[in-house]
């Protein structure tokens, strides 16, 4: 019991004199998986558009005058 005692003081000494090193290497870790997570999402994105695109269709037939009064 006495044991786990000391290594739990050790490791609140461990964690109260290098807080500024452990936020910067879990800011860092959070930087490196945004990054990550945009580069996957702008690599692996869905082909084609949503439902309500037009982009298929051919508009070469469609008059513009016509649509406009």
């Amino acid at each position: 019991m006495l044991l786990n005692i000391r290594l739990l003081i050790k490791c609140i000494n461990f964690v109260t004199m290098n807080i500024q090193a452990i936020l910067i290497i879990l800011l860092f870790a959070a930087a490196v998986f945004y990054i990550g997570r945009l580069m996957y999402r702008n690599l692996f994105a869905k082909k084609g558009c949503g439902e309500n695109c037009k982009c298929g269709v051919d508009f070469s037939n469609i008059d513009p005058e016509k649509n406009f009064k």
